[in-house]
């Protein structure tokens, strides 16, 4: 049977009083969907929250790595996601193409012992335990210059997977040399190497939309992600992760306009007045905008009735080397 959205919230609210379940919800799930959550935020931040909570189930509204991670943190906890959506930089990098990207840092003179490999938490669980293996650990795009900074001091290589553009706007901030894996560049004379993988939705952000603004109005303020390409953010007034985005623009004058570029949902709920969408076209995450009411309430529906739906599981191998990945960047 269909529901209007109003019915659906009140169904969801009524399992919300007779269920031992926290739902989660990222920042760039859809309006409704978002409105439901009871604990808000960025992956991390939310990996870190649903730790201290005490409900029986987490019912994560997001993308698959997300819920992996939080199942990796709390492994006795039961995760569930009304969606299994995935994030498709998450599925540009396996496990097999990890060894590859070694490989080829092999190939080029430089050994397993020199090689610290970063992965971004927009990554499998596989990925992070084999980062972990070899000795490396997890970073978001908040924490990322001073993982790295850190890391430096091993006087390794960096292998920086799967983002090449978080990488890169990295290294071009500390003034260190990088290059992308497979552009011809000298691997050698790289002190961070980049996995080519990206973000489609950071991606739509052109320096034309840029001149678009800055001509529109005069004194307009950008602001993008570290997911955007590096010309992006290099022409940008400021550059920061999901939650120092937020931060930035809550301390702005309410004058002050703004354009952001990240994605659209996020974007359209940061204030009001004065601030725009860093594109022409709409850059709303497919895979994050899957998530409905309906999905939500089945979910909650499927664990009243004994038999929960999608239930993110992860072997005790992996889940033990990607929990250290994990452990290793908290530790920062």
């Amino acid at each position: 049977m269909k529901y209007t959205n109003e019915e659906l919230r009140q169904k969801i609210n009524e399992y919300k009083e007779k269920l031992s379940v926290t739902i989660v919800a990222h920042f760039y799930q859809r309006d409704e969907v978002f409105e439901m959550g009871d604990i808000t935020g960025d992956s991390l931040e939310l990996a870190m929250k649903t730790k201290a909570d005490d409900a029986d189930y987490v019912v994560f509204c997001g993308v698959g790595f997300m819920g992996q991670s939080v199942k990796v943190l709390s492994p006795n906890k039961r995760v569930v996601m009304p969606k299994l959506a995935c994030c498709a930089m998450a599925t540009m990098i396996d496990g097999f193409m990890y060894e590859n990207a070694v490989s080829v840092l092999n190939d080029a003179g430089i050994t397993n012992e020199n090689i610290l490999p970063i992965t971004y938490i927009n990554s499998n669980a596989e990925v992070k335990a084999k980062v972990a293996q070899m000795g490396g650990l997890v970073c978001t795009s908040s924490n990322a210059k001073k993982i790295i900074t850190n890391a430096l001091k091993e006087g390794k290589k960096i292998l920086f997977v799967p983002d090449r553009c978080l990488g890169q706007n990295i290294a071009n901030q500390m003034g260190l040399k990088s290059c992308v894996i497979g552009d011809g560049s000298d691997l050698n004379e790289s002190d961070v190497i980049c996995f080519n993988g990206f973000c489609s939705v950071h991606q739509l952000f052109s320096l034309d939309d840029i001149s678009f603004y800055r001509k529109k109005y005069p004194g307009i303020l950008i602001a993008t992600h570290p997911e955007c390409d590096p010309s992006i953010c290099d022409a940008s007034d400021f550059v920061g992760s999901t939650s120092q985005l937020i931060k930035y623009i809550k301390e702005l004058p309410e004058e002050q306009k703004v354009a952001v570029g990240t994605e659209f949902n996020l974007v359209n709920r940061l204030r009001p007045k004065n601030t725009y969408v860093l594109s022409s076209t709409k850059p709303e995450c497919p895979t994050m905008n899957e998530t409905t009411l309906q999905d939500l309430y089945d979910v909650l529906k499927s664990i009243d009735d004994g038999e929960p739906l999608n239930e993110i599981l992860v072997d005790e191998e992996t889940q033990k080397w990607a929990k250290i990945s994990l452990e290793r960047m908290l530790a920062l």
